[in-house]
């Protein structure tokens, strides 16, 4: 009868160590976030020739985004989240520092944009030191994670005119896109597929509350979030034959906005590179995160609910 006994306690014990963490948490996950979104793209950047990633990020035109998460977590190792999030990418030339290299150039070109940013997107969640931790509960966990998905962002690139007011950049083809001279400057789209990835950590301070920082980046599929890509300017007279007169009069003056010293615009132009069409723009954010774990038994809701409950149930 001992060792039976013995045999049974320690089945129990299992059990109930396999699934503390999992019962006793709940499987869903709300939370917000927010922290600054950098811009990675053609205009603005550091000395020397431009570079991607943290090298050209031009940190005074940096802006703070928002974010709003919902997670659902088959087990603790494995999430899986939908998120919006609302922030505003800006690039401006006027920001390379004049040091004599090549970032003259893109001082130069002195072009500039800004744009809002909507995007939602779906992503799994793996936490890999799951599997060394006490199963005694969430309570002081730290939970190291990486993430990966698919999403769809929206974006509107605009510049200052003359006037100090900001216009949409997309509808006046600034780069010859749709027009017959320029074959292969195709229209762009406003809204996008990205592919967001990254890591982060979250830190339980209670069962049901964590805290956590994360480094989101998003690989892009277009080169015309700041409405720069091809490596030319295109004739301006153009802009009368396929523009509204109003709206080619805007054209002409936002497609260059250069300030090199030359004796003419228009015979020197064709010599000069507004973009960098060997490299897709993208952006990435660092976000302070908070988060609620719902249907927690430590919840008040749960334990009376459970009080109410037959015993052969529970």
């Amino acid at each position: 009868m001992v060792p039976l006994a013995v045999l049974l306690l320690t089945l129990l014990s299992t059990r109930s160590y396999s699934q503390s963490i999992t019962a006793g948490s709940g499987k869903y996950e709300i939370g917000f976030g927010f922290g600054p979104m950098f811009f990675l793209g053609d205009l603005g950047g550091s000395a020397g020739i431009g570079k991607g990633f943290v090298k050209d990020v031009d940190f005074p035109l940096t802006k703070i985004s928002k974010s709003l998460y919902a997670n659902y977590y088959p087990s603790e190792f494995l999430g899986f989240r939908i998120s919006l999030n609302q922030g505003v990418l800006e690039g401006s030339d006027a920001q390379a520092p004049n040091k004599g290299g090549a970032e003259i150039d893109r001082l130069q070109r002195n072009l500039s944009f800004k744009t809002n940013v909507f995007e939602g997107y779906l992503a799994a969640e793996f936490y890999p030191t799951v599997f060394l931790e006490k199963y005694d509960g969430l309570r002081g966990k730290l939970r190291p994670y990486g993430l990966l998905g698919i999403g769809m962002m929206k974006f509107n690139p605009k510049a200052k005119d003359i006037d100090g007011s900001y216009v949409a950049l997309q509808p006046l083809h600034l780069e010859g896109q749709g027009m017959a001279e320029y074959p292969e400057s195709k229209p762009y789209k406003l809204i996008q597929k990205e592919i967001p990835m990254g890591v982060g950590f979250k830190y339980y301070v209670k069962d049901n509350m964590y805290v956590g920082m994360e480094v989101l980046h998003r690989v892009l599929f277009t080169d015309y979030v700041d409405d720069v890509s091809a490596n030319r300017y295109i004739d301006e007279s153009l802009f009368a034959s396929y523009l509204p007169a109003a709206q080619a009069a805007q054209a002409q003056r936002l497609y260059y906005r250069g300030t090199y010293s030359l004796a003419g615009t228009n015979a020197n132009l064709a010599g000069l590179e507004r973009g960098d069409p060997k490299q897709n723009d993208a952006f990435f954010s660092t976000i302070l995160r908070f988060g609620w774990r719902l249907n927690d038994q430590n919840d008040p809701g749960f334990r009376a609910r459970k009080q109410l409950r037959c015993p052969v149930f529970y």
